[in-house]
């Protein structure tokens, strides 16, 4: 299935670009929003970070026509300010993060993410990366693994699920999305099974986030990447589930705040400056035709703040 680019209008107009402005596209993925900044690009220049070396190996070509606009490197959005320094980058005038898999990651057998085909259990974005899926499935004990699925997964059956994968593998290690898709199953209500959403997307996107540190990485992306936006600049990012949208929508409310001193104190002690403005009250969605056309993209949230 060909990747498509999420709220890709909203959030390029959400951007506000300068020709002459240096942006950063965190989650290259396929370059759909890479390829629509750069054509608003005239001096300017955009940095492409993905973990993925063959997202970068496959827009590279895609995007042949803009290389002299575009710097990619090969590292985690979470690194932003870091990569940027390395190549003497110290402020830029937008960002954007897409935290969403991309299609050809979900649809690629041998990358393990999805439960609807057989593959070895792996869920690794970056492959030069040592932990995936299996080594989480075949060794933390059940209290970790319930936590990584009731807290990651929101998953309501998450005990039921970790014992039952702790007891078939005993028996043997659990090798592919199928035969863990067979386990859940297996391990939920007969009536959680008929429900609408399927029983192992809970499970699989907790596993997904666990492998990959995502929610760290957005953490450590937002406590770095507001400090080096020039005064004017943006930050755009894309969610797709509410655990990724409340550290958004938290870091935003901090940085828009001008004191965070407690409200039984008359006087403010905490000294903090605004550092952002929330461009987004709420965050944007997806519209009706859009969710039509790219069922993948019914859940994603868009919320845009702006440095002071």
């Amino acid at each position: 299935m060909e990747h498509i680019p999420v709220l890709l209008e909203k959030s390029i107009d959400g951007l506000k670009i300068k020709p002459a402005g240096i942006y950063v596209d965190g989650t290259l993925g396929r370059g759909g929003h890479t390829l629509e900044i750069v054509k608003k690009l005239k001096t300017g220049k955009l940095v492409a970070i993905d973990c993925d070396t063959e997202a970068i190996k496959e827009t590279k070509k895609k995007l042949s026509g803009y290389k002299d606009k575009i710097t990619y490197i090969h590292g985690n959005f979470k690194d932003t300010a870091q990569l940027l320094k390395n190549i003497n980058i110290t402020s830029i005038d937008g960002a954007i993060f897409d935290l969403g898999v991309s299609s050809p990651q979900l649809d690629d057998k041998s990358r393990g993410f999805s439960y609807q085909t057989d593959a070895r259990l792996d869920m690794r974005m970056d492959k030069s990366q040592s932990v995936r899926a299996y080594d989480l499935v075949n060794t933390l004990n059940e209290e970790d693994l319930c936590k990584i699925l009731r807290d990651y997964g929101e998953e309501r059956y998450a005990r039921l699920i970790a014992r039952q994968i702790i007891k078939k593998r005993s028996i043997s290690h659990i090798e592919t999305t199928f035969q863990l898709n067979d386990i859940i199953i297996k391990a939920i209500p007969a009536a959680a099974r008929r429900e609408k959403q399927h029983p192992s997307k809970r499970s699989f996107q907790a596993l997904r986030i666990a492998v990959g540190d995502e929610l760290g990485a957005l953490k450590k992306t937002l406590d770095t990447v507001p400090y080096i936006l020039n005064p004017g600049g943006r930050i755009c990012i894309i969610s797709f589930h509410s655990l990724e949208d409340r550290i958004v929508k938290k870091a935003f409310a901090y940085y828009s705040s001008e004191c965070t001193c407690s409200k039984d104190i008359p006087v403010c002690i905490c000294n903090k400056n605004q550092l952002l403005k929330t461009i987004t009250k709420k965050p944007v969605v997806v519209s009706a035709f859009e969710a039509e056309n790219n069922p993948r993209a019914r859940s994603a949230k868009l919320r845009i703040a702006e440095k002071i």
